[in-house]
């Protein structure tokens, strides 16, 4: 397993907190953050998430899947600092259930855990990292829209999040939902669909950072009265740091996460597709949510693969 970041990244003693206690407070018989069933008895798969690994693919020539297969690596951009899906382990590896995602279908090219390259992909560089050939694909609570898919491609979705507002425990603004935060300061991160949902269509004042890590402290002090985001990642939020913030209202959008591949990259993109359904046939996907966002949130039904 190797790391490259596009910029330093620490990982936090409350992150550390989070993840040492989920892990010392899981029941026997359950997974700790990194994934790994800690009742089920010795592994039988690779890496962290137990996934088998594919021995021998074959791939039709010239096509991504079989270049990475022969390479025997794969370049994979996630975040960092987002509890539950993407973030930075005490050894420096991500953990989450995108981590896990992205480990399922390197584990498919035949690539062990060990062998991916994982790249900070913060929000405002995901397209750029596809476009620039930093990575191979992107598994960074993407959502799907139409405006991304003019530069790059999606697989999946794999995963259905919703928008949610993130505030300050107590609610001392009396914050109820998206209306109630025209003309007020929120923040939410540069380059991401919350950000610009919340300024363009509700009005808000937004202060633009570049993770949502970023929003707290701003929240703390009192230089926003929200942060917003999508629900999955705030609820992490909420988990890593008790009694300091709670989530307000109903979600408010359809936040369908895909998984990044470069633009007209159509063999990668249905290789991907087919992974994935297999994945929730098989139930791996909701043993993969279970063992890592599934620790605090309810296992849903998997998304329908749009192959557009």
């Amino acid at each position: 397993m190797r790391i490259r970041r596009n910029k330093t990244t620490l990982l936090t003693a409350a992150g550390a907190a989070l993840l040492l206690g989920l892990t010392a407070c899981a029941p026997a018989g359950s997974a700790g953050p990194g994934g790994v069933d800690e009742g089920a008895g010795e592994a039988t798969g690779d890496g962290p998430y137990n996934l088998e690994i594919a021995e021998n693919p074959e791939f039709e020539e010239g096509t991504t899947m079989a270049a990475l297969a022969e390479a025997g690596e794969i370049r994979v951009g996630t975040k960092f600092d987002q509890p539950l899906f993407g973030l930075q382990g005490p050894d420096g590896s991500p953990v989450g259930f995108d981590v896990a995602i992205a480990a399922l279908v390197a584990a498919e090219l035949g690539i062990p855990f060990e062998n991916i390259e994982w790249s900070e992909a913060v929000s405002a560089v995901r397209e750029s990292f596809l476009e620039t050939d930093q990575v191979d694909m992107v598994v960074a609570t993407y959502t799907i829209n139409d405006a991304r898919k003019e530069r790059i491609d999606f697989a999946g979705p794999y995963f259905e999040a919703g928008q949610s507002i993130l505030v300050a425990a107590g609610n001392p603004e009396g914050i109820e939902g998206p209306e109630d935060v025209e003309g007020l300061p929120v923040c939410s991160v540069e380059g991401s669909t919350p950000a610009a949902t919340i300024a363009e269509e509700y009005g808000a004042e937004l202060l633009a950072a570049g993770a949502y890590s970023d929003c707290l402290d701003p929240l703390r002090n009192g230089q926003v009265v929200a942060v917003t985001t999508d629900n999955v990642i705030l609820s992490g939020f909420v988990d890593q740091n008790p009694g300091e913030f709670e989530l307000v209202g109903d979600t408010f959008t359809e936040e369908p996460y895909g998984i990044g591949v470069p633009l007209g990259d159509d063999a990668f993109r249905t290789f991907i597709n087919d992974v994935l359904e297999e994945a929730y046939e098989d139930g791996t996907w909701a043993r993969l949510f279970e063992e890592t966002a599934g620790v605090v949130l309810d296992t849903p039904e998997p998304p329908a693969v749009d192959r557009y």
